[in-house]
């Protein structure tokens, strides 16, 4: 997939976008990553003198993949788009800083019509900082 194209399958755009690439996307499971660049403007506060990337952001990171993957299934942002219903069993493990480079791997679980089961790691250096379980689920889109 065209790394461009991969913006065409999910609602999400700057600044509030956490998929940089698309490494690789099947039927089961996709792999993305995201270069926690030191600039952004969050880090001036949340712990300025020890800036770290927040953990609702690494999830947000496995959500924004899994919308992707969802989109790849056959649900089409054009008259549906993927929303988190339930997140579970949700594990930090590492401090993200910035600078790092995380790679995202979110493997579907079950599917039971528009409603995906879904596991996500998110991994620095190879070493899990996040793993989760998560559902989404396909909503109809409104403009607004």
């Amino acid at each position: 997939m065209s790394q461009s194209n991969y913006l065409d399958l999910i609602p999400n755009r700057h600044p509030y976008l956490w998929v940089d690439e698309v490494v690789s996307v099947d039927e089961q499971s996709i792999h993305t990553r995201k270069f926690v660049d030191p600039k952004l403007e969050l880090f001036a506060g949340h712990y300025p003198d020890y800036p770290v990337f927040p953990a609702a952001l690494q999830c947000e990171c496995a959500f924004q993949a899994s919308a992707i993957l969802v989109a790849k299934l056959g649900v089409s942002t054009g008259d549906k788009i993927p929303v988190v219903a339930r997140a579970n069993r949700l594990k930090f493990k590492r401090i993200v800083r910035p600078g790092d480079q995380l790679d995202v791997h979110v493997r579907l679980v079950n599917r039971l019509n528009d409603v995906f089961y879904l596991q996500g790691k998110i991994l620095r250096d190879n070493e899990p900082t996040t793993t989760l379980d998560f559902v989404t689920t396909a909503t109809d889109s409104q403009p607004l």
